[in-house]
């Protein structure tokens, strides 16, 4: 084999192995969801709420059970009543130390309603991390699909762009034979002007969607591999919603707010009862250097409201109000599900109209392109009609990829709003994150002395806290 031809085989395999390598790192939709899972600072941030909201519930135990604290205290003491000529007596440094223990022995359930509402206004949080993560994924899906659109506007500008410079060179030789005029040959290069005017926009408009790729993926993307199939949706409108009303995390989370309403409105209402609260308290009482004495005593305190200026009706007739509210909240949020099913829904349907009959046009227009530049060849037509035909090619394919890109939206938007664009319906390879693990650590309000306390240590590690 001659060293011209081994340069060939060499140069011909290393291009085989490139291509291949850059197909290997081209990025699916698959792999840009598990990123932005993966990477979403609003999807932390919101974890982090998550759990603020399970510290509630532990700080609302915290409520039922005693405390222990110390009061530690120094004092001087000086009296002038036996030496009164020679400026007083001098009683020196005094000291004492006392410990107290308190409980609230009974409420009427008051704390008790507190744990229960707390535990709500967790589960309400679960809800809304749900919605979140809906919201972070379709972005993502989103950011995907418009690069991918744009991407296939550069090439199809390029590819026009080699089209219309070919009719510019077929232009230019029928000019110099007197088979068309110098206009001909100018419309050409206008047409040519606009399509590399074209190109640079498409070029830019590329660059804008990587940028928002990286906001929304958490990096910049190599090659993107083209769009799988779209994802199963319902097979009707009223299988749809009927979904969307069981699972939407928004109406899941209104349904929460009620129940916290409602166990708050109880609450409001037991203030008026009295509260029994238990105390022990042991101390030593001396000179700085010396205790005299020891003391110890046990008391239990009966107290409750007897007026109060109208404060205890007024807290009972709000938390009346905020039930009331978040039912009608309830009513409203349901009927936007239904809405924004049904919009996207009939979006859906819009789009796979759209998308077939764009297609058609394609193949219309092409057919007359191909028709025209024939038709041209042979003198009937002008070189007008040519790029005139070409741009209706264009203008097709290029509403093709927006209806395209507009279907697979719709399919995800219509997923997003029955509650099921989620990384767990999605079987996104990633590892799902599990609200309660963070809540079982800390729910019995563990101290940071007890098994519990360092089991939460052990979870504060694994989610990079400390």
């Amino acid at each position: 084999m001659s060293g011209q031809k081994m340069k060939k085989v060499i140069g011909f395999t290393v291009a085989i192995l490139m291509s291949s390598t850059i197909a290997s790192r081209a990025e699916t939709l698959a792999d840009a969801l598990v990123s932005a899972y993966n990477n979403s600072g609003l999807l932390e941030q919101n974890r982090a709420l998550l759990r603020a909201a399970d510290e509630d519930v532990a700080q609302s135990v915290a409520a039922l059970r005693p405390t222990l604290s110390y009061i530690a205290s120094i004092d001087y003491a000086y009296s002038d009543l036996e030496r009164p000529i020679l400026g007083g007596y001098d009683q020196g440094l005094g000291a004492g130390l006392n410990l107290v223990a308190e409980m609230t022995l009974y409420d009427f359930g008051r704390n008790k309603l507190a744990v229960e509402a707390s535990k709500e206004s967790v589960l309400a949080a679960r809800e809304n991390l749900i919605g979140i993560e809906q919201q972070v994924l379709f972005n993502a899906v989103n950011a995907f699909l418009s690069l991918s659109e744009d991407l296939e506007f550069v090439d199809l500008r390029q590819n026009n762009l080699r089209v219309i410079g070919q009719e510019l060179k077929a232009a230019q030789d029928r000019f110099e034979v007197g088979e068309v005029t110098r206009t001909d040959v100018s419309n050409a290069e206008a047409r040519l002007a606009a399509a590399q005017a074209g190109l640079a926009e498409a070029k830019g408009e590329v660059a804008v969607s990587r940028e928002v790729y990286n906001s929304a993926i958490g990096h910049y993307p190599t090659t993107l591999a083209s769009p799988p199939r779209a994802p199963k949706v319902a097979s009707s409108l009223d299988a749809a919603r009927d979904v969307a009303l069981r699972n939407h995390p928004d109406l899941k989370a209104v349904q929460r707010t009620i129940k916290v309403a409602e166990l708050n409105e109880e609450r409001a209402e037991r203030l008026k009862y009295p509260t029994l609260n238990g105390t022990a308290r042991a101390g030593m009482i001396g000179e700085w250097d010396e205790y005299d004495s020891t003391s110890a005593a046990i008391s239990l305190d009966l107290s409750g409201p007897i007026y109060q200026g109208g404060r205890l009706p007024s807290l009972a007739r709000q938390a009346l109000a905020a039930v009331q509210a978040e039912r009608a909240q309830l009513h409203l949020v349901s009927l936007a599900v239904q809405q924004n099913v049904g919009t996207a829904w009939a979006r859906l349907l819009v789009s796979e109209a759209s998308l077939s009959s764009r297609q058609a046009q394609v193949v219309a227009a092409q057919s007359a392109f191909d028709g025209t530049r024939e038709e041209a060849a042979l003198g009937a037509r002008t070189t007008l009609d040519v790029l005139n035909a070409e741009q209706e090619v264009l203008d097709a394919k290029a509403d093709v990829i927006v209806a395209n890109t507009i279907r697979y939206l719709a399919d995800y938007a219509l997923l997003a709003q029955m509650g099921l664009l989620t990384a767990e319906h999605l079987k996104l390879k990633v590892q799902i994150y599990d609200p309660s693990v963070y809540y079982n650590a800390v729910e019995n309000a563990p101290s940071g002395y007890s098994k519990q306390g360092k089991a939460l240590d052990r979870v504060l590690k694994g989610l990079g806290k400390e």
